[in-house]
């Protein structure tokens, strides 16, 4: 099972986050038909996202990433909730790319380095919060990390990693690490920080070790007391249905509605996040035009 802790160091200089995604991003693989290198990609993208996401206060809040850096992959968006439940998708996910010289995903070759990273925080009341920097890398990560010492002024270091095997292409292991320096930090604790940053081991090497969540945290935290503030199952999780898309077509003219079945007599529609479709009858789609009609009809009156 997927999950995601918090831990503060007890001087209250430093603030982390790590979580194990490997089944999340197995999951989003599987329903997006993913490349290896978009796997890598949008799952950098989730895991980062469910890391933010879950660093939200407000019960129904939600996180939205959205990266296009002018690569053959296209946008790619995740969106989270306050407890680092994720969904996305990516304009071309059978994407792929020649591997770099050392043999591992390009995935900065496939998101492309000439765009930005969008941050939108919806808390579910007023107009929601939206940030946007220039990609610095394509790898995610970094673009993350720099996301928030430009836009944020946090300085954070951020580590995500997706391995996927050589000859089955599918998701093996997947994770990240979000840490974040916190308001009245000494400069020996940074200092400290920078040098356990520098000598930590890839995130998915140390989910290949057997490491759990607790002990990714204690090592990029190596010379502090750590306190673990909450931890927190995370999945991927889909928040689609029917009635929504209902809602959605309730918003175009009646005739526009009524204009929707195909010759079979139905109207389809697939949900970009977990490709699950849904179908209406000429029937519900006659129903749904007469109510927007009556509902017109009264506040014109």
């Amino acid at each position: 099972m997927d999950r995601i802790i918090r831990c503060i160091t007890s001087n209250g200089a430093l603030m982390a986050s790590a979580i194990d995604s490997s089944d999340t991003i197995y999951t989003a693989q599987k329903l997006h038909n993913l490349s290896a290198t978009a796997s890598a990609a949008l799952g950098r993208l989730l895991t980062g996202a469910s890391m933010m996401g879950a660093m939200l206060k407000q019960e129904h809040a939600t996180l939205t990433l959205r990266v296009n850096g002018g690569g053959p992959l296209g946008t790619m968006t995740a969106i989270s909730d306050s407890r680092g439940n994720v969904r996305g998708c990516v304009d071309a996910p059978e994407t792929e790319v020649p591997l770099k010289p050392n043999g591992k995903l390009d995935v900065s070759a496939a998101v492309g380095t000439d765009g930005r990273l969008g941050v939108i925080r919806n808390y579910g009341t007023g107009e929601p919060y939206m940030g946007q920097v220039a990609l610095v890398s394509g790898e995610i990560a970094e673009d993350i990390t720099n996301y928030y010492a430009t836009s944020e002024q946090i300085p954070t270091a951020c580590a995500l990693g997706v391995l996927v095997d050589s000859e089955s292409k599918k998701v093996m292991l997947a994770g990240g690490l979000l840490i974040q320096v916190l308001p009245g930090a000494a400069p020996e604790d940074i200092s400290k920080l920078e040098e356990n940053v520098a000598k930590l081991e890839p995130v998915t090497t140390m989910l290949a070790k057997g490491m759990t969540v607790e002990d990714m945290c204690r090592t990029a935290l190596e010379g502090f007391e750590v306190e673990k503030l909450d931890e927190m199952p995370v999945h991927y999780a889909c928040t689609c249905s029917k009635e929504k898309y209902l809602s959605v077509l309730a918003t175009l003219e009646p005739d526009e509605i009524e204009s929707l079945p195909t010759q079979d007599g139905k109207a389809e529609a697939a949900c970009p996040y977990c490709c699950r479709r849904y179908y209406f009858t000429t029937e519900e789609l006659h129903e749904l035009a007469e109510a927007v009609r009556r509902r017109r009809a009264d506040l014109g009156r």
